[in-house]
């Protein structure tokens, strides 16, 4: 299992093919909203949130989605996300979080 944190330099064709590897259509993926950086990779979203904890990220400024790299589409739900004083579902619910979840995930991974 292959997890690649990115920080500052959008993911290389290479390190998206390695994170493809766990669900061949899609990529799990954590974000950290304050710090603007993207673990990707893995079979759980748990993976990439723990890879990120371990990092020094703090775990409500951690959201987990999922992208597809061929329709660039990105899926707002994970189990990392269900907070009860933070966020009551498995999906994103405040639109601010959504969007900087959304506007992460692209700078990081949707070059490619």
């Amino acid at each position: 299992m292959i997890i690649h944190i990115l920080r500052d330099q959008p993911a290389t064709r290479e390190q998206v093919l390695d994170m493809l590897q766990a669900n061949r259509f899609y990529i799990k993926t954590v974000v950290d909203i304050r710090f603007q950086i993207l673990a990707g990779g893995g079979e759980m979203h748990f993976d990439c949130e723990t890879a990120l904890l371990k990092d020094g990220s703090q775990q409500e400024d951690l959201w987990g989605a999922s992208w597809n790299p061929i329709s660039q589409d990105i899926f707002y739900e994970s189990m990392v996300n269900l907070r009860p004083r933070q966020n009551r579902s498995m999906r994103i619910l405040d639109s601010d979080i959504r969007r900087s979840v959304q506007t992460i995930i692209y700078k990081r991974l949707g070059a490619v």
